[in-house]
């Protein structure tokens, strides 16, 4: 999807920079859409190589507080997740605060699979269950603090990192006014309100919290596997629960999903009272960021409104929700 975030590099600029950074320049260059933040191209360099860079938005364009150095958040995502043993890219080179560009960049090695968003392979059960799999390793990792430590958005406890996380994405409802369900302060007093059951989770553990099908490659050569997740721009340090938002994104997490199962054969997870209560939490808060990152990003109605749309139903669905779960409430 286009957005004002997106950076433009003439071919010029593109070679220029890989010549700095991989010291090979630029035969031909692609641009890739399907993301919504970043700028991104796959490359085809002159010593054979192909790679995928992403460029940060520019310097000077307002962003939401969470998405402050979203690629230095990304590069270490990068690096722990191979560690941990998930398929991921090859991250070739990250550069921060380019002197020529200007902002930050991660140049990656390119994939051959296929994005699971464009295919419907045989066994996506199979594929679903190696998923869970895959996140569960993810969440293995952990942190020493709760948050967003890029962004300076970051707590002592998870209750206090999350609230702060939400706190800072209401702050930006009033730089950019967004349609809400309920009125700002409302939302907020119901994540205030429902954060108790926030207390259980006492590690910070590694959390991708953007896993839906277009950020996992698919390597179809053979019996369908999944060849690597990408794009961790949005990860934080936090509940491993709040990875199951995104795979069921304006649906419900059932007990027979194989994403459950794979996730179970790596590490025990009990789907119980309260921590239905913490998903429905980070379900809330993923909804409330599709609609106030229009404010920068500005996306081209005709492609935003489905989601906005949805979004709004799913967030009043939600916060109902919370509000009869929440202490007191007679629910």
């Amino acid at each position: 999807m286009d957005s004002r975030t997106k950076r433009r590099l003439t071919g010029a600029e593109l070679d220029a920079l890989t010549r700095r950074a991989l010291g090979a320049g630029v035969t031909a260059a692609t641009e890739l859409t399907d993301g919504f933040a970043n700028a991104v191209w796959r490359l085809r360099l002159d010593d054979g190589r192909e790679v995928v860079l992403k460029l940060s938005p520019p310097p000077d364009l307002d962003q939401l507080s969470y998405e402050r150095n979203l690629l230095r958040m990304e590069a270490t995502a990068y690096e722990l997740a191979l560690r941990a043993g998930v398929p991921v890219a090859e991250l070739l080179r990250a550069g921060f605060d380019d002197p020529v560009l200007g902002g930050d960049y991660l140049l990656l090695g390119a994939l051959d699979g296929v994005s699971w968003n464009d295919v419907k392979p045989a066994g996506e059960d199979a594929l679903r269950r190696e998923l869970g799999r895959h996140l569960a390793r993810f969440n293995t990792v952990t942190g020493e603090v709760f948050g967003y430590p890029h962004a300076g958005i970051v707590g002592a406890t998870w209750r206090e990192a999350f609230l702060a996380m939400v706190c800072a994405l209401v702050g930006d409802i009033e730089r950019y006014p967004t349609p809400l369900p309920r009125p700002a302060g409302e939302i907020m007093a119901v994540f205030e309100s429902a954060a108790p059951v926030l207390d259980e989770v006492t590690t910070p553990r590694l959390v991708h919290f953007d896993v839906w099908a277009g950020n996992v490659f698919l390597d179809l050569s053979g019996t369908p596997r999944i060849q690597a997740i990408i794009d961790h721009e949005r990860a934080f340090w936090g509940d491993p629960i709040a990875e199951f938002v995104t795979p069921t994104i304006f649906g419900e997490l059932r007990e027979d999903d194989p994403l459950l199962a794979g996730y179970r054969e790596v590490t025990p997870l009990e789907l119980t009272p309260s921590a239905l209560v913490r998903l429905d939490l980070y379900r809330a808060y993923l909804y409330l960021i599709l609609l106030v990152e229009n404010g920068p990003r500005q996306y081209p109605e005709d492609e935003y409104a489905r989601v906005r749309d949805q979004a709004i139903r799913s967030l009043g669905d939600v916060l109902d929700r919370l509000i009869r779960a929440s202490p007191g409430s007679g629910g």
